[in-house]
């Protein structure tokens, strides 16, 4: 249904206004999926998320990979960290329109002082917060968010140091109104993103891909089983899967529990190997090839 990328200084509001917007959304309609993806709904923590470049490029994986998960047609998803960088920003616009939903950024225009105000008062309360050099780190790399680009844009900007973050904000109820209004042929001021030929077909075809994959090496872990539960493995070392395919050699007898970790680390290679390279084969044979030829490397005579 819609994506809403949070934006601001570190410790400017965002979770707040995050929370408000959600809780917003939630009484227009109860019906309404909302969720929040942050660093703490996955387990990361703020300092060791941005202690260096490598961690936070990390950091940003991690979140997008999450985002791309989670967005869809039926519920409203809301990004709350720095989002800080404009280039990251245009990524995930791209997830909103490679899913065919509306997309805005809510920007928490917070003074810097006033951020490394609130930062120190955490500090001193013991709630979690920034280390001073990460945070000032932070705020030297912040870029701004520019309604001009189409990855800004809605632009929803609210200023804390003025205005109280509540659910009734006026920004938060022009947000909310966006993300809910009902559209049709003649809306003109609600925009929900179109996906692109070259992105339907290049999800189209990871989709397939990793639906054959799974139930191809499925069909092979059967396979094994069935032989060895029979005996036939164990008297002959090999295993037949079917004709025009290879057979397995196994050197000894696997159990499932192992067979069930050589297939997930199997199309977990398969799926890092098809980022720099060629997708995973989108016939069952292909998958079927590549997996015993792997299992007759890890395992086989």
């Amino acid at each position: 249904m819609a994506l809403v990328v949070m934006c601001g200084q570190p410790c400017s509001g965002k979770s707040a206004a995050a929370a408000c917007l959600a809780a917003a959304l939630r009484t227009s309609s109860t019906d309404l999926i909302v969720r929040i993806i942050d660093e703490s709904s996955l387990h990361l923590g703020r300092n060791d998320s941005y202690k260096d470049m490598v961690v936070e490029k990390n950091l940003r994986g991690v979140l997008r990979s999450e985002v791309d998960r989670s967005v869809s047609r039926d519920s409203i998803i809301i990004v709350d960290s720095l989002n800080n960088i404009k280039g990251y920003r245009y990524e995930l616009w791209c997830l909103a329109r490679a899913s065919g939903v509306r997309y805005c950024v809510l920007f928490c225009d917070t003074e810097v002082d006033l951020c490394r105000e609130w930062n120190s008062n955490r500090q001193e309360k013991g709630e979690p917060a920034y280390d001073s050099n990460i945070f000032e780190d932070l705020v030297r790399r912040f870029e701004n968010p520019d309604r001009r680009n189409r990855w800004d844009s809605p632009l929803f900007e609210l200023f804390p140091s003025r205005d109280e973050i509540v659910e009734s904000a006026p920004v938060i109820a022009e947000a909310v109104s966006y993300l809910t209004k009902k559209v049709d042929s003649k809306t003109r001021d609600v925009k929900v993103l179109q996906p692109t030929i070259a992105t339907q077909t290049v999800r189209t075809s990871e989709a397939n891909s990793l639906y054959e994959m799974d139930k191809a090496t499925q069909e092979v872990v059967n396979a094994i089983v069935e032989a060895q539960s029979c005996g036939l493995g164990l008297a002959m070392n090999k295993i037949s899967i079917g004709p025009n395919l290879p057979t397995i050699n196994l050197q000894r007898s696997v159990g499932l529990p192992e067979l069930r970790s050589l297939r997930r680390t199997f199309i977990k290679l398969a799926g890092q190997y098809s980022l720099s390279g060629p997708p995973p084969p989108t016939d069952a044979d292909s998958a079927k090839r590549m997996f015993v030829d792997y299992l007759n490397r890890e395992v086989g005579a």
